[in-house]
């Protein structure tokens, strides 16, 4: 703010007695003493200062007052007071010069300095009133006071002043979206806009290390447990959802290598994953090759740890060796390879029945009975069986020939002969007649299951055969390994 002169007093005059006498002697000069005293007067003016001073003499002057002094407000420099404005400028014109910065008709324009903004006039005028047209002052440039951030803050250079400069910072965990910095300008407004703080980072997730585990025994699958991940959100702290995608811990895995993986989801639904793999080995020994004229019977897989594998011999064949054999964890097979050698038929038995049972759960009978070797019916079954061989043999049938009568009666069994106390003992057993021809089926648990008074064909007796007497696992093993004898 500026300030402005007061104006000048006005002149005092100053009286004394007078005398007669002197009177009359100077009563001419009274004129000439008027004169004298407002010359006095008037050299006693201090310019520019509006202001009198009187002059103290012992000399004796007239009664009446002086005239009013004729000022000359041209000759006059300081009029009006000196203008000041606090942190601001005044820039003066006047019509005496640019010296004189307060005379009677001056202009000023009034600026502030940076960071400043006038309040009042932007120009004044000395007037004849001696006061300034107007008053105004400088007044500092302040912005408002920035809000809080929400998990956020900021930091100003020189806080709501012009020129400030507020930098913000989030939280760890978020990250800044909008302006990073505002400055306070020259119209009393933050620049940029307000900014937020939002999560954007994924939580932090690490998932158990992969693992490997061995297959049980006997089995092709392992347990496998784990602890469940580790996360963490680095913004609040809080995890909304952990979701698996596999198996759950303690499931069984097969062989082979599996990927586990977890995801987890923040508040602000930001997704980080993680993943391990288990794998999963089965212990294997080296694969078992069937005997020749046999078979391989594995549990499991057939040669992981725990399996056991039977050694089977087709029929007419007897196993000579071990019948099983377990792959250990050393993965190694206990035992050596059995073999399957022709099938010993001992005909020096006592009886039909010890005869029999040499070929139970072996071989198939086929007992043919005729009147004597010429037979006609005999002759064609024997030709048409031995053109069948292969098939008889894959089908595990054997051919007893019964021939003739009493003392000369032949049993034979391949090259084997039978005894005349087994022949009889079978005829009875099988109820054969010797008057004609005949032949009857026998399985492999010497049951009868077909008979035939005329010769039979191989491919009537295959088809029965495969259709009502083959065992699931022969059945099995056929479609496996398909008729070699095509």
């Amino acid at each position: 703010m500026f300030g402005m002169g007061s104006q000048g007093g006005k002149a005092r005059g100053c009286s004394r007695p007078q005398h007669g006498g002197r009177a009359a002697r100077n009563g001419m000069a009274a004129p000439v003493l008027l004169l004298l005293l407002a010359r006095l007067v008037a050299s006693t003016w201090h310019e520019g200062s509006g202001y009198y001073l009187e002059s103290h003499t012992n000399e004796v002057y007239a009664e009446e007052p002086p005239p009013e002094p004729a000022l000359d407000y041209r000759r006059v420099p300081q009029w009006c007071a000196t203008l000041s404005i606090h942190r601001g400028e005044a820039t003066c014109y006047s019509p005496r010069g640019s010296s004189y910065r307060s005379s009677l008709g001056t202009r000023c324009e009034l600026s502030c300095a940076r960071g400043y903004r006038l309040l009042g006039p932007s120009a004044v005028r000395c007037l004849p009133s001696r006061h300034w047209s107007g008053m105004a002052y400088c007044r500092q440039i302040r912005c408002h006071v920035l809000p809080a951030v929400l998990r956020g803050s900021y930091v100003c250079s020189a806080g709501v002043q012009m020129d400030s400069r507020c930098d913000y910072t989030c939280q760890p965990g978020y990250q800044l979206e909008g302006d990073r910095s505002r400055i306070c300008m020259e119209d009393g407004r933050w620049s940029g806009s307000e900014p937020v703080c939002v999560d954007l980072e994924p939580p932090k997730i690490r998932c158990p290390d992969s693992r490997e585990r061995i297959a049980e025994p006997g089995k092709l699958t392992a347990t496998v447990y784990w602890d469940p991940p580790r996360v963490r959100d680095s913004a609040d702290g809080v995890i909304k959802r952990v979701m698996l995608r596999g198996p759950e811990p303690g499931s069984e895995f097969p062989e082979g290598e599996h990927v586990i993986r977890y995801t987890a989801h923040d508040q602000a639904y930001n997704r980080a994953s993680c993943k391990f793999s288990i794998r999963v080995r089965v212990r294997r020994c080296p694969v078992l090759k069937p005997p020749q004229n046999g078979y391989i019977s594995c549990t499991s897989d057939g040669n992981n740890y725990g399996a056991t594998c039977e050694y089977l011999c087709d029929g007419g064949y007897e196993r000579q060796g071990t019948s099983l054999r377990v792959c250990q964890s050393s993965q190694h097979w206990t035992g050596s390879q059995p073999l399957c050698a022709p099938m010993q038929i001992n005909t020096d038995v006592s009886s039909a029945a010890s005869l029999l049972d040499q070929f139970h759960e072996k071989r198939r009978l086929l007992v043919i009975s005729a009147p004597d070797p010429s037979n006609r019916y005999y002759k064609m079954q024997i030709s048409m069986l031995q053109q069948a061989a292969c098939g008889l043999d894959l089908r595990h049938v054997t051919t007893v020939e019964l021939l003739g009568q009493p003392p000369h009666e032949l049993g034979r069994i391949r090259e084997h002969r039978l005894s005349l106390g087994i022949i009889e003992e079978l005829r009875r057993y099988l109820h054969l007649t010797r008057s004609h021809f005949n032949a009857v089926l026998l399985d492999k648990a010497g049951t009868d299951r077909e008979r035939y008074i005329a010769p039979v064909s191989p491919d009537e007796l295959f088809v029965f055969i495969d259709t009502y007497l083959l065992s699931e696992r022969e059945a099995a093993r056929r479609a496996q390994s398909g008729d070699p004898c095509e």
